[in-house]
């Protein structure tokens, strides 16, 4: 008893160290001079930037017609389209599957869908935060979390990002190539959204947007869907209630970097020099936070001409792959330089490696995770009313700090530290 006992107390005084490195003065300190890089980067590329406007008599047509639809019943798919129309839709679905297999596919077709739109600014938006997706998930089989989670719980972490990437592709890309189509045969095809399980919140929006072709209200609407589909369908779901959402280590989100998203905007391979720009999430639980985060990420993607060059640059010529090395070459290899099993050394000093460290492992999508087969979304519309989502049209602001670079680093640091700690506990014979 008296030795178990200790090893309680030993157990608790790790947790403890662990903690209190946070609140170090030298931890505080090199923080706050990350923090203090990132804001002073921000409000340099800030004075460049030409903010993005919703403009006013826009969102009031779209008030309108949202309005109007609070009085009616959803639309009810018929059915009665025409040869030509069951045919077109019948191709888009079809291509929508097709492309739906995996993240890699889905961001690619997101990525070649802007390079023919450029107008369509959500396509781009959404193959950077696919992007983003695709890491989290390699991370899951990458050098570090394998050894902070266990199986069962990184196959439902898995499955919480796959089921979000999945639906809300499956939701989108059609109207994405309903627009296209319609831009083909010179002719809006929007009343032909109901085929495929739109909210009619979607149509007033996609008409207007022919007609105007302003791209903001078109984003903040796609953002604002994109976010209500996934609500119940994911978000609420009870097995990720249960697995994910409301378990203890869904407070690690810092740690599985579910939190952030990064656009890379600059990369010298020579120097090895990477800049990060983009946001870190407080509350994924929250469906306003969700939505203004995609707004505020909107607003600094097209809004910061740096970063907006940036990251198109590194779209148009960076492959995604899901790993890690896509972006930071110098820090991650797509090939395990070391076996699993070996007793894992730190590697990183200010989020860099140090001289002679093997690059950590991030491996390719391909390699960590098999395709999956998923359930068909729920296609029952979640529009209720103009004033539950009129709120998310009233501004779009830009964020006074969007660039991560020395907090990013930082990041890897405490994540390393965090499996250091992991893995004495188990050499000393603890769970």
């Amino acid at each position: 008893m008296l030795s178990r006992g200790r090893g309680r107390g030993r157990f608790g005084l790790r947790l403890r160290k662990i903690k209190q490195f946070f609140s170090l003065p030298a931890a505080a300190w090199d923080y706050a001079v990350g923090k203090w890089h990132g804001l002073e980067a921000s409000h340099e590329m800030l004075a460049e930037a030409a903010p993005l406007q919703l403009a006013e008599d826009a969102v009031a047509e779209l008030e309108g017609e949202w309005r109007k639809l609070e009085e009616q019943q959803a639309e009810q798919v018929t059915g009665e389209w025409s040869g030509q129309e069951k045919i077109l839709i019948e191709r888009i679905r079809a291509e929508t599957s097709r492309l739906n297999r995996n993240n890699v596919t889905r961001t690619e077709a997101y990525r070649l869908m802007y390079q023919r739109h450029p107008e369509l600014h959500w396509a781009m938006l959404a193959h950077l935060v696919s992007r983003n997706g695709g890491w989290n998930m390699t991370d899951l089989a990458g050098e570090w979390l394998p050894q902070l989670l266990p199986g069962d719980k990184r196959q439902s972490v898995f499955l919480l990002l796959e089921h979000a990437n999945t639906f809300i592709f499956g939701d989108a890309y059609p109207q994405l190539l309903l627009y296209e189509e319609s831009v083909r045969v010179q002719r809006p095809l929007f009343h032909l959204l109901p085929a495929f399980g739109i909210t009619r919140f979607m149509k007033p929006v996609w008409k207007q947007f022919w007609r105007r072709r302003d791209s903001v209200p078109l984003t903040v609407a796609l953002i604002v869907n994109e976010q209500h589909f996934i609500e119940q369908r994911v978000v609420q779901d009870d097995y990720f209630r249960k697995n994910v959402l409301d378990t203890l280590f869904f407070g690690m989100q810092s740690l599985l970097q579910l939190n952030a998203v990064m656009f890379p905007y600059h990369y010298t391979k020579g120097e090895r020099e990477l800049r990060l720009a983009g946001l870190i999430m407080e509350d994924f639980d929250d469906l306003s936070e969700r939505i203004e985060f995609g707004k505020s990420l909107y607003a600094v993607l097209f809004g910061v001409p740096r970063v907006r060059e940036g990251a198109l640059t590194f779209a148009a010529n960076g492959r995604h792959t899901g790993s890690r090395a896509d972006y930071a070459p110098h820090l991650f290899a797509r090939v395990r330089r070391e076996p699993p099993t070996a007793l894992y050394k730190e590697r990183l000093l200010g989020g860099k490696l140090l001289p002679g460290a093997a690059p950590l492992y991030s491996p390719e999508l391909r390699d960590a995770w098999a395709n999956q087969k998923l359930e068909t979304a729920k296609r029952e519309d979640w529009f209720g009313s103009a004033d539950g989502i009129l709120p998310y049209f009233r501004k779009l602001k830009l964020p006074r700090s969007f660039e991560l670079t020395n907090e990013y680093g930082l990041l890897l640091n405490k994540i390393e530290l965090a499996v250091l700690a992991a893995q004495q506990l188990r050499q000393e014979g603890h769970p």
